[in-house]
């Protein structure tokens, strides 16, 4: 049953990478035609095509390895400066620049002269481009917000989830009571499993977070209002001061685990799936915007422990980059938790928002081949063109993308060699959620 779990979870990630593809490249697809761009091409996958079917003007399909996608636009970078693809040359930057170019304008036919990318306005190329990822980023906010609010995520409560008995220094680590600890002030007042905290110091709370707080900022006597079998009952601990876990400003434990002393009562709170409101899941979805930012400026700076993961005897970190195959594993190893169905629903929904999202922000980048490198050119070729207008001055015409391929073709051997780094520490060193 285990691996049928398995085999299902990674089936899953499967089809929702290739939607998440399709989808990109829909958003190019439709941008380019509502511009008038000829486009022969509209691929999900590389390699081998396993399926298509052309319809109109273009063919679509699907390739055998679903690792990426593309569509092909006539024209786009502009001829050289006689109209015509260049002659070859012998410098290997020069083969590079006129094999793009050529390549551009091979499937030119009758017509299409005024059908090229780079014939449109800066604008336009712009959105055409920048297209593509936001599609990622709106399915991305679709799926965060759909499971958010439907569904929701465990949330401590001000339910009673259990008592201790004792009490316990958290820095201890010790999980069981010994002879000379001291009572826990919840167990010697009656605070019981099941009760709902609804009132502390004779103040209301509705939320896990403001109960934890008044409880930390209280030593000595506090009245406990609970609700227990329909009845309101008050409870008079006498809370004291113990070592407990820092929290940081959003009501998460400070990592590394780090503690400090506070009022104590003694308790375990409940943990329930609650959906969110519109306000909690535009935070949340924010904070995985900020994470996933952070993220990309960071990776630099964990290949050599992604390396050393890979090729050597280090650990792989919790935050360690994780490609496809590792995202895949993750899917499979989710559908085999010991939770409930809707909080694996809930967790598989955000492996597929943080997948569209690194989307998104790594397609952003200013490099070819990347979209944002075409977005950064149409940019530049503006900017040229508006400065030679006011200050009068000739038409320097669209700026020559291709120039840029020799470093693309190094930002593509960069990302080719990161990806297989990271595939090879996916197999022999995952990361595990367990």
């Amino acid at each position: 049953m285990t691996t049928l779990l398995t085999v299902l979870g990674i089936v899953l990630f499967a089809v929702g990478l290739l939607v998440s593809i399709a989808w990109h490249e829909l958003g190019h697809l439709s941008t380019a035609k509502l511009f008038g761009i000829r486009v022969p091409q509209y691929m999900v996958g590389f390699g081998p095509t396993i399926w298509s079917r052309r319809k109109g003007e273009t063919e679509y399909g699907i390739k055998a390895i679903p690792a990426g996608g593309y569509i092909r636009m006539i024209g786009m970078f502009p001829p050289g400066k006689d109209g015509r693809i260049e002659a070859r040359s012998t410098s290997p930057w020069r083969s590079m620049i006129e094999d793009a170019r050529e390549a551009s304008f091979e499937e030119l036919q009758p017509g299409d002269e005024d059908r090229l990318f780079y014939t449109r306005k800066p604008w336009k190329r712009v959105i055409v481009m920048f297209a593509g990822p936001f599609m990622n980023l709106v399915l991305a906010v679709v799926l965060f917000f759909g499971s958010a609010m439907a569904i929701g995520f465990e949330t401590q409560t001000t339910k009673v989830g259990g008592v201790q008995k004792c009490v316990i220094a958290q820095d201890t680590k010790r999980e069981k009571c010994q002879d000379g600890d001291p009572v826990s002030p919840a167990y010697a007042a009656g605070l019981k499993e099941g009760d709902k905290i609804v009132a502390f110091n004779g103040a209301p709370v509705s939320d896990w977070n403001t109960l934890s707080d008044r409880i930390r900022a209280t030593i000595g006597p506090a009245t406990v209002t609970v609700e227990r079998a329909g009845e309101r009952i008050d409870l008079r601990p006498t809370l004291i001061k113990n070592e407990v876990y820092k929290k940081d400003a959003d009501g998460r434990l400070v990592q590394p685990l780090q503690t400090e002393p506070a009022g104590y009562l003694g308790f375990a709170s409940k943990t329930e799936v609650l959906p969110l409101t519109f306000g909690q899941s535009a935070d949340r979805m924010s904070d995985q915007l900020q994470a996933g930012v952070e993220s990309v400026i960071a990776l630099p700076g964990k290949i050599p422990a992604l390396w050393n993961a890979a090729f050597g005897d280090g650990e792989r970190a919790k935050d360690s980059p994780v490609g496809v195959v590792g995202a895949a594993r993750l899917s499979g190893e989710l559908m085999t938790l010991d939770a409930p169905p809707q909080t694996i629903l809930v967790w598989f929904m955000n492996l597929l928002v943080m997948f569209n999202v690194s989307l998104f922000l790594f397609n952003m980048l200013p490099l070819l081949p990347l979209d944002g490198g075409h977005i950064a050119g149409a940019l530049w070729e503006s900017i040229r063109r508006h400065t030679a207008r006011i200050f009068r001055r000739p038409d320097p015409g669209p700026f020559d993308v291709a120039k840029l391929m020799p470093a693309a073709y190094v930002v593509a051997g960069v990302f080719v060699c990161f990806t297989l780094l990271v595939l090879v520490a996916d197999i022999v060193n995952p990361v595990k959620l367990t």
